[in-house]
Order: structure tokens, then C-alpha cells, then sequence
């Protein structure tokens, strides 16, 4: 199984991010990973600043040297596909072939940044329409590309890319999601072993189990976090690869805490060998 963490996005500036691949690197994990937003609205209701994920992704890949670096995932419905494809051809350019490529359709929550800013969100057939336009034009670059969302809506979709992603759903959602994709990527001649099935969630984690859940306490993270040390994200983490992950990508509630990829690297990692 291959680790991944978030990067943190919503600053003003790209300095955290920066900080934060770079212990990721050094500690041996094997991809950071970029949203891509407008803005996040906070607990207060106030607006929280984006870095746009291209532009920070460019700068990722420039600053590193073997980690994979991606997006999670660049939504198809913000620009036109040969807008987004070229600017994930520029990283390219940067990284070679780390570059992972996530695309998606957007979802509820992705509505208003669309509606803010002129962008009609439109239907689910619409999205997932524009969606895999992009991937079609990505796929010609020859980048990996992975399509995040739910099986039901994209998994046509994703059969046709390097990878799908599901994010923060349970084990039995994305497991029984995990085979229908199975099933896709077989129904157009390929071969699933060669194919991506990956899932990502938000996590508290420190180098004890007390410490995690006090810094959870202090969070307030939402419901279905993952929360505790080394030994109990190791069995999360486990758990997911009995039902087909192949990677997972983990969002640190604190993003901007290089701590979170040193321990993930260093001490959770290596429990999984």
C-alpha cells in the first residue's frame, strides 16, 4: 500500500505546504497531494483563502525530487478541460512522472465556490459530462490520471483513467464501491491489477493514542476521522488494504503540521511492511 498525505491549501501564502512536502519526503511517504478550491468557508462563517492547486502543485514538484505529487482532485467543471489540462501538463513539464493527476465532477459542497464566482454548477449528467472530457484530453498527455467520486456517478469514468479515488466514506462503502469500479475497468479490457483503487479521509493523528485524542479534543474534527497513534492507524490503514486500497491519502486535520508527515512516514509506515 502507498501513503499519501494533504497538503495544507487554505493559507495565504505557500510556505506550509512547502514545509510539509518536504517532511513527507524526507520520512519516506510516497505522495502529497493538493485540493483544489476557491475558498473554504470556516467555523466562523468567514471565508478562508485557497492557494489554486496548479500553481501550488508547480511549486511542490520544483521543490521536491522523488515524492508523487497530485491533485485531490482538480474539478473538471471550474475550467475548460483544455484550461486545466495544460496547466496539469505544465506540472508535468516539472515533476515527469510523479505527477498524479486526480480530476472529479464536484460535488454539493463544491456549489457555492462555482455559484460565487459566475459558474453555473449544473447537473450531475453535466459535470460528469465535462469530467470526462477532461480526463480524455489528460489522457493524451500521458500523465497518470485518477477520477475521484462515487462509483455509481463516475465509475465509467475512472475505468477509462489510471486510478479512482473515494474520499472519506467506510470501509464497507468503499469496498463494495471498489468492485463496481473492478468490474468497469474489466468491462472495457483492462486490467484491474494495473488500476488505482484509492481512498482518502481526514486523520488526527500524534505518536500516542492520548496524545491523539487530546488533540482532538482540541480540533473537534468531524465525525468519522480517523483518530489515534501509530498502532491504531496502522489497523485502520490495514483494514482498508483487505478491501482493495491501494493507496490512501490521509488529511491531517492540523495540515500545517510537518509532525503529521514524519509520523506517518516514520512511525506508521513502517507497521504496514
Amino acid at each position: 500500500m502507498n501513503i499519501g498525505i494533504t497538503l495544507p491549501s487554505f493559507r495565504a501564502d505557500a510556505e506550509p505546504a512547502l514545509a510539509v512536502a518536504a517532511a513527507a519526503e524526507r520520512s519516506g511517504l510516497d505522495g502529497v497531494f493538493v485540493y483544489d478550491h476557491l475558498f473554504r468557508t470556516g467555523r466562523d462563517g468567514r471565508r478562508r483563502p485557497a492557494l489554486e492547486c496548479a500553481g501550488l502543485l508547480g511549486a511542490i514538484a520544483q521543490d521536491t525530487a522523488t515524492i508523487a505529487v497530485g491533485t485531490l482532485v482538480a474539478r473538471a467543471t471550474l475550467r475548460p478541460p483544455a484550461v486545466l489540462v495544460h496547466a496539469l501538463a505544465t506540472v508535468h513539464r516539472i515533476a515527469g512522472d510523479r505527477l498524479i493527476a486526480g480530476l472529479g465532477a464536484g460535488d454539493s459542497e463544491s456549489r457555492p465556490e462555482n455559484e460565487s464566482f459566475g459558474l453555473g454548477f449544473g447537473t450531475v449528467e453535466s459535470r460528469v459530462g465535462a469530467l470526462r472530457l477532461t480526463v480524455e484530453a489528460a489522457r493524451e498527455h500521458r500523465y497518470r490520471v485518477w477520477v475521484g467520486g462515487e462509483a455509481v456517478n463516475v465509475g465509467h469514468v475512472a475505468a477509462e483513467s489510471d486510478g479512482w479515488n473515494r474520499w472519506g466514506v467506510p470501509n464497507a462503502t468503499f469496498a463494495r464501491d471498489a468492485e463496481l469500479v473492478r468490474e468497469m475497468v474489466e468491462g472495457v479490457g483492462r486490467d484491474p491489477s494495473r488500476f488505482d483503487l484509492t481512498w482518502g479521509g481526514l486523520v488526527v493523528v500524534a505518536e500516542t493514542d492520548a496524545a491523539a485524542a487530546a488533540k482532538a479534543e482540541r480540533l473537534q474534527p468531524s465525525t468519522g476521522t480517523l483518530v489515534g497513534g501509530p498502532e491504531r492507524v496502522a489497523d485502520a490503514l490495514r483494514e482498508l488494504a483487505l478491501v482493495g486500497a491501494t493507496w490512501v491519502i490521509l488529511g491531517p486535520v492540523d495540515s500545517a503540521d510537518p509532525e503529521n508527515a514524519s509520523i506517518l512516514g516514520e512511525a506508521v509506515a513502517p507497521l504496514l511492511t
